[in-house]
C-alpha cells in the first residue's frame, strides 16, 4: 500500500505528465496559466460511483456521493501544484454538490463561492441549457488578470467544451469573443 507521501508524489507526476509529449503539452498549459486571463474547468476529485443516491439532497452531504480518501488527496495535490507553480487564481466558484465544494476547499487556492450554475444536471436534464448558458457567460466575461477556477461535473464540462473530463481533470480555456478556446488539459489521477 502506498503511503500518503508516495501517493502525493504519484499524483504530482500524473499532473505534470510522464510521457514526453504529455509533459510538453502540460508545460505549455502551466506557462499559459502563469500569464493569467484563463479559465480552469475542473471536474471534482475522485468520488467513486455514478450520479447520486435516490435520496440525494443538495446541502446534505450524507445523501450524496462524496470524495474518497484518494479524492481528498487528489484535491490537495491539485491545489499544491497550482501554488507551487505560482498560478494566479483570482476567483473560485464551485458546484453546490459536496464533492465539488470539498474539492475546492481542499485545494486551498482562494475563497470558494458556491454557484448553482455549476451544479450537475445529470439527473436534472431540463436544467442543462440554462446552467450551460450561465456558465458560458461567466467564462466569456472573464478578463483576469489572474485565472478563474470553476469546480464542476463531467456533464457540465462536456456541455461547455465537447470534451470529457476524468476525476480531477482540469481543462484550461481562454475566452475569445463569443467563443471558448481550448488551451490544454492537466490530468490528475488518484491511484
Amino acid at each position: 500500500m502506498l503511503s500518503l507521501r508516495h501517493l502525493s508524489f504519484a499524483l504530482m507526476l500524473s499532473v505534470l505528465g510522464t510521457a514526453p509529449s504529455t509533459a510538453r503539452a502540460s508545460e505549455a498549459t502551466w506557462q499559459a496559466l502563469q500569464e493569467g486571463g484563463l479559465v480552469v474547468l475542473m471536474r471534482h476529485a475522485l468520488a467513486p460511483g455514478v450520479g447520486d443516491p435516490p435520496e440525494f439532497e443538495r446541502g446534505r452531504c450524507d445523501t450524496q456521493r462524496n470524495l474518497s480518501a484518494a479524492g481528498r488527496t487528489q484535491a490537495e495535490a491539485a491545489g499544491r501544484a497550482l501554488r507551487q507553480r505560482d498560478i494566479p487564481i483570482d476567483e473560485v466558484f464551485s458546484s453546490q454538490w459536496c464533492r465539488a465544494l470539498d474539492t475546492a476547499e481542499l485545494m486551498d487556492v482562494g475563497e470558494v463561492a458556491p454557484a448553482p450554475w455549476l451544479d450537475s444536471f445529470f439527473r436534472e436534464r431540463s436544467e442543462q441549457a440554462a446552467r450551460t448558458q450561465r456558465a458560458r457567460e461567466r467564462i466569456l466575461d472573464w478578463q483576469g488578470p489572474g485565472n478563474l477556477l470553476l469546480i464542476t461535473h463531467q456533464v457540465n464540462i462536456s456541455a461547455l467544451t465537447g470534451n470529457g473530463a476524468g476525476s480531477g481533470d482540469m481543462l484550461v480555456v481562454r475566452p475569445d469573443g463569443d467563443d471558448i478556446q481550448s488551451v490544454g488539459r492537466l490530468r490528475l489521477r488518484a491511484e
